[in-house]
């Protein structure tokens, strides 16, 4: 059991998982070349937005400080954990520059270093990597040999921005990579030390690990997909509702709830990336991709087809609002957020476009520009437009007053992906549009709300 660990990257996982590994009562230490998120940890405050991080890190009790320099955050600790960047390359692979770069410097540590250390990848790589150019970068900037004189574990996280602690804390199971036993043990025992529940622990050699952490997310995006498909196919059903479907699918433990709800295009900063990257993997090892390759490409088409849909029912020269630009609630991310490449596509089509954000505006101001208009506030966005489009569900949007949405003369038409504005259905000066949810059930909303919540 580690009673020391150092974390490199401090970033919207190293940062979180930090101050997770110190709230257990593990000594850490944070490390980032940017020496604002540094600062920020020595000062107790959280160098990223994340729900519950500023909590974590002032109940660690001093048991976490950053440092810029990765040598003497290695040498200070037993476990090292690699958690940089590895942007996706435009083949569709994934770049290890920063892992390399990280890996020399803990190489260089442990060179100096007697005792027994255990390095992890936490970073996702392309299959291959840990036991090829990582095994070589520390062997050859340490001058010792894995297994022998230092451990290597590969030790992905499925977690999601916006709930990284809970899912730290509290994850469905363990995946761990490892060079050999010892290794592997180690970061069971470290795990267990740390997480809040028991969770299953799946121990493999390196390549399996790495080609699992692809295929759960891809697997995902497919099962995303597929709800998204239906709920496509319930919005042309008279009386048919997505939710009543997929409610009643989940209830299958051969497909169970998570992830099957039929809204719109997934996105953030893992599935579509890594769902590209098994796509690319397939083909580089001249194997099927097929499946991987039609959910990306599902996908993107549901960016498409809204524009349209939004297109539609705007009157000429009218304002299309769109309330979310972060791809999900409770982050300020908007990597490959439906919020965002909605925008896009209706400026590149001559729409006239404002949107609002409670976390995400600072991020969206460089994808979107002057482009469009951002609004200070949600209500100002929904006075401003003739169609509202509902795409990320915040909590602060479904909480907005009904007579906050209407309006005299002709109705506005509020465009809801997620069905969290079901209640907008039944009043006057609003043309309410649930996707998923067919014509007739779109006007008996408040019947449909009794079929979701158990008449199935």
């Amino acid at each position: 059991m580690s009673a020391s660990a150092s974390v490199v990257g401090l970033g919207k996982l190293g940062a979180p998982l930090a101050a997770c590994l110190a709230a257990r009562g593990l000594r850490v230490i944070g490390v980032d070349a940017d020496a604002r998120k540094v600062e920020a940890l020595n000062q107790g405050r959280a160098p990223v937005f994340e729900p519950e991080l500023a909590e974590r890190i002032a109940s660690a009790a001093g048991r976490l400080t950053a440092t810029q320099n990765i040598e003497e955050a290695v040498a200070a600790s037993e476990i090292t954990f690699i958690v940089v960047a590895t942007p996706s390359e435009p083949s569709g692979n994934f770049s290890i520059r920063y892992v390399l770069e990280a890996c020399q410097a803990v190489g260089r540590a442990l060179r100096a270093k007697q005792e027994y250390h255990l390095v992890v990848i936490t970073s996702t790589v392309m299959p291959g990597t840990t036991g090829g150019p990582v095994r070589s970068a520390l062997e050859e900037a340490s001058g010792k040999q894995m297994v022998r004189d230092f451990g290597l574990c590969y030790g992905p996280e499925f977690i999601a921005l916006g709930s990284v602690i809970r899912d730290f804390l509290n994850p469905d199971f363990l995946l761990i990579g490892e060079s050999d036993p010892r290794a592997g043990t180690v970061l069971e025992s470290l795990y267990h030390q740390v997480c809040e529940n028991t969770p299953a622990v799946a121990r493999m050699n390196f390549v399996n690990a790495e080609v699992t952490k692809l295929a759960v997310n891809t697997y995902i995006t497919a099962k995303i997909s597929f709800a998204n498909m239906m709920a496509r196919i319930c919005e042309k059903l008279p009386h048919a509702d997505v939710d009543v479907v997929t409610s009643a699918l989940g209830l299958d433990s051969r497909i169970g709830r998570k992830y099957l709800k039929g809204a719109i295009s997934y996105g953030g900063p893992c599935f579509p990336r890594d769902n590209i990257a098994l796509a690319t993997l397939a083909q580089q090892l001249a194997a099927p991709a097929a499946l991987a390759q039609s959910t990306h490409q599902f996908n993107r088409m549901q960016i498409n087809w809204l524009a349209g849909q939004v297109q539609q029912a705007l009157p000429a020269g009218g304002v299309a609002g769109i309330l979310g630009l972060t791809y999900k609630p409770f982050t300020d991310v908007v990597e490959e957020a439906a919020g965002v490449l909605l925008a896009q596509e209706l400026v590149r089509r001559g729409v006239r476009v404002v949107v609002y954000d409670p976390q995400g505006l600072g991020n969206s101001a460089a994808p979107l520009g002057k482009q469009v208009q951002f609004a200070e506030s949600a209500r100002e966005c929904i006075n401003l437009a003739d169609v509202v489009t509902l795409t990320t569900p915040w909590p602060e949007f479904e909480a907005i007053p009904a007579e906050q949405w209407a309006r005299q003369g002709a109705p506005r038409t509020v465009i809801d992906c997620w069905r969290a504005l079901r209640h907008l259905g039944t009043l006057g000066g609003i043309r309410y549009v649930g996707l998923g949810i067919g014509e007739v059930v779109e006007k008996t909303a408040v019947a449909a709300q009794g079929e979701v919540k158990g008449q199935v």
